[in-house]
Order: structure tokens, then sequence, then C-alpha cells
């Protein structure tokens, strides 16, 4: 370990082949959300299909999060990361191809399985090569990546199809991932530790996955589809007390859960966990609903709206850059919760400026607001990714890592369903703007009441985190070890 200031060459390779992982698989979702209009009118997809292609991606993502942390934690990350791109790539390669709506639906639901597969591997890898501040910078540095990826992806996606034109410009705007897939697919075979053959004294909890997938499936699919909502929280609740009876049963055995049980029993875990949902939750439905309103109500064009909105981007890149750094000399917690107070403010303010302030002048304010909403976000993303996987064992990393994505990915899914329903529900006809600049000040109030419940569970973490972390057991499991190249 090289320390806080700089990281030594294996460490940079390895930290470099996941920030390009992360890279990708952001560039390819925040391409294709500027893309879906070109995309619809092309293929002449129907409301239900659009949902799939958008929703559907972060769905199979989530399923396959925390069965592809376990696959890491026992049989080693490597293998699975270079397979998880694979099939990224691959499936990027048939989207772009594509001559019906539904072979889209298909192609993004294999990506998003292949993208969460890569990004458990990743986080678990990120958890075994770093340590303590060293990790959170490491993780600043992720953030930073995200930061620009989310940025780059609205601006190339519309210019390309300004210059291309409308078909062939979203199909180059799917693409576009691709090269970036197959150069960290190289970079990974050659930079990523080697694993080491397990003993299979862990096992990998097959009845454990199955019903940790069907339960994340039931989850999200209402809000996906926005409909069912009762049944699938019936069946959801059913699993989840089928889980949970499971994993007690198989850890009374002598075996090892999917779930780590230090994991089940730390409530800093839960709680960090918690904020972070409301966090990625509240910003993912402020920008959908903010993308919607700045085209269908104020008329401007995909690219411009992608530039009102590429401040978020920016700011939360330029302060998850140095988080780690006011960390280090203010504390996890006062950092993590006076960004989430600044995101709440950020949010109110853009809500604010919809009802007050002029056609003209409205999109320049809201770029502003989205400034100070990257930045709170910078502050806090981060910071509380190393709070929570702080207090996973080693040998459960890539379950931690996957359980928090996971929980984040559910939050954006019941989020961005809700948000946006209230929107298109208050918003009433196309031609009323007041009523549509209500509808979004109605939006803005609903993310700031998100935001708002994760400061109060920060600050609640903050009162219960006086007793120490669980001791980290030294980085070499008897299974799924990873060695340097």
């Amino acid at each position: 370990m090289s320390g806080i200031e700089r990281f030594s060459p294996r460490e940079r390779r390895v930290l470099a082949v996941c920030l390009a992982a992360g890279f990708t698989s952001l560039l390819d979702q925040s391409v294709l959300n500027i893309a879906v209009p070109a995309l619809r009118d092309s293929l002449s997809a129907d409301a239900s299909q659009l949902q799939w292609i958008v929703a559907g991606y972060s769905l199979a993502f989530g399923v396959a999060l925390v069965p592809g942390g376990r696959l890491g934690d026992v049989h080693g990350r490597k293998p699975f990361f270079l397979a998880g791109m694979a099939l990224f790539a691959v499936a990027g390669v048939l989207s772009s191809c594509a001559q019906d709506a539904w072979l889209v639906v298909a192609a993004r639901l294999v990506q998003g399985l292949g993208a969460g597969l890569v990004n458990a591997q990743v986080i678990g890898t990120i958890q075994d090569v770093f340590t303590g501040a060293a990790r959170a910078r490491a993780l600043g540095m992720y953030a930073v990546t995200a930061g620009l990826a989310t940025a780059l992806g609205p601006p190339v996606g519309g210019a390309l199809i300004a210059a291309a034109g409308a078909e062939p410009g979203w199909r180059l705007a799917v693409l576009l991932n691709v090269p970036f897939a197959l150069a960290t697919l190289v970079a990974a075979g050659r930079f990523l530790p080697r694993p080491r053959p397990g003993n299979g004294e862990a096992g990998l909890d097959l009845p454990g996955v199955a019903l940790f997938a069907g339960l994340t499936v039931l989850i999200m699919l209402p809000f996906i589809r926005s409909t069912g909502y009762l049944a699938y929280g019936a069946g959801a609740a059913a699993l989840a007390t089928a889980l949970v009876l499971q994993q007690r049963g198989r850890a009374r055995s002598g075996r090892r859960p999917l779930v780590h049980p230090a994991l089940t029993r730390s409530a800093p875990y839960a709680l960090g966990t918690t904020v972070a949902m409301t966090q990625f939750g509240a910003s993912l439905a402020g920008g959908m609903v903010l993308a919607v309103f700045l085209q269908g109500e104020l008329g401007l064009s995909a690219m411009t709206a992608a530039l009102v909105m590429l401040p978020q981007a920016l700011g939360m890149g330029a302060t998850s850059a140095f988080a780690w750094r006011v960390v280090r000399r203010y504390g996890e917690h006062r950092v993590i919760t006076s960004g989430l107070a600044l995101s709440a403010l950020a949010l109110l303010s853009g809500g604010l400026a919809t009802l007050y302030v002029p056609a003209g002048p409205l999109p320049w304010v809201l770029a502003v607001c989205q400034l100070c909403a990257g930045a709170a976000t910078g502050f806090t993303v981060a910071p509380t990714q190393a709070q929570v996987l702080r207090h996973a064992p080693a040998q459960a990393a890539g379950v931690a890592g996957g359980l928090l994505q996971m929980s984040q990915r559910m939050a954006a899914a019941v989020c961005i369903s809700a948000v946006s329903g209230l929107y298109l529900h208050a918003s009433g006809p196309a031609s009323d703007l007041a009523g549509m600049r209500r509808a979004f000040w109605h939006a803005s109030l609903a993310c700031t009441a998100i935001v708002t419940i994760g400061l109060l569970v920060s600050v609640l973490n903050r009162r219960l985190s006086t007793a120490p972390a669980p001791p980290q057991v030294p980085l070499a499991p008897p299974q799924g070890k990873e060695l340097t190249p």
C-alpha cells in the first residue's frame, strides 16, 4: 500500500481498469437517455417498449449484482469481470443493429446483466486492493469517472443524432460503448489480479441466489410496468420471508449464506445503504423529470437540454475529486450530511425557479441549480460508499458492494416511477405551461422529501456509529484469493 498521497504502479493499473469499466457502463446509460426519442420514432416503439428499454437495463443490472458479487467472492473476480464485459459489448452491437423495439429490449436486458456482473467485481476489487483512506480516494476517483461519463453522454449522443440524423444517430449512440468495452476487456485481461481457485468450502448458495434474484425482479418490475403493485408486493413479501428463513437455516447448518451475517447485523451498513438509496433515487428521478420538462414543456432540443443538465455531472466530478480530502479534515458523517442538505436546497431552488422565472432565462437558472446539485452529490457519493463498505468483511466484499448497488437500483426504479408519475398526473394539458411548471415544482418537492429522509437517516447513523466497525480479516480468504499478476 503506497499511502494516501499516491498509489503504487500495480494499484494504478487495477484502478484504471475499474474506472474504465464504470465509465463504459455509465456512458452507455447516459447516451441512451438522450437517444430515446429518436429510437422511438425510428422503430415505432410504444410506451411499454420504451419503459422496458430504459428501465429493463436497471432491472437486469440489479438482478446480477449480488450473485455476481458472490461469484467473485468465491471464485475470484477476474473471470466474471471478463465475461460480463464481453456480454456487455456483444449486447451493445445487437442493440445498434436491431430492427424491432423488442429486440432492443432483449439486448438491453442482456447488457444490463453484463454490466451488473462487471460492476459487482469493480466494487469488490476496490475493496480487495485498497484500504482505509486510500479506498475512499479510489472510490472518489470512481465517482469522478461517473460524473465524467454522465456529463459526456448526453452532449455526445445529441451531437451524433444531430450530425447523422435520427435513425443512424441513435444507432451510433448505442454503439458508442462498444469500443470502450473492448478496450476495457483487453486491459482487464492484462492487469486485473489473477484468481486462485477456491476450495469450494463456501459454496455459491444457489437457492439463496434464486430467491434473491426473484425478490429483485418482484420489487422492481411493478415500477417498470406501472401496474400490479399489490400482487407484486405480496409476492415480494413472500419471497423475502423465504429468503430470510433460507439464509438463517444455511447459517445454522454451518454453511456460508449468500448474505454474510456481518452485513445483516450491522446497523451502520444498513443505515448507510439507506442514505445511498435516497440520494441515488432522488438524483435519477429529478434528472428524468428535468429532461422531460426541458424538451417537452420548454421545447428545447435534445442537445440544448443536455447542455442545461451538463453542469450537474461537471459539479459532481469536480467535488468528487477532492471529497476525500474534505472527509479527512471534517469527517465522513459531517461531509455526507452537509452534501445531502445542499442537495435538498438545490432541488428546492430548481422547483421554485420553474414557478417564478420567465421561460427565457429559466434554462440558465436551472443549469446553475444543476451545478449546485452535482457539487452536493460529489460530496455525498464516495464518502457514503466508503462508509458503508468499511463495515463489510473482506470475504464478502463483492456481495456487500452488490447489495449496495442493487439497493440503489431498486430505489431508482421506485423513485423514477413515483416522481415521474406525480409529474405526469399534475401536469395537465400539453398547452398549459403554468400547469407544467406547477407539476415540476411538485416533483421537486417529492425529490426533496426523499433526500430529506436520507439526511435524517445520516444524522441517526452518526449517533449510532460510536461503536467500532467489525474487524477486517486478512485479504487472503481460503477461496477466491486475488494474487498480483
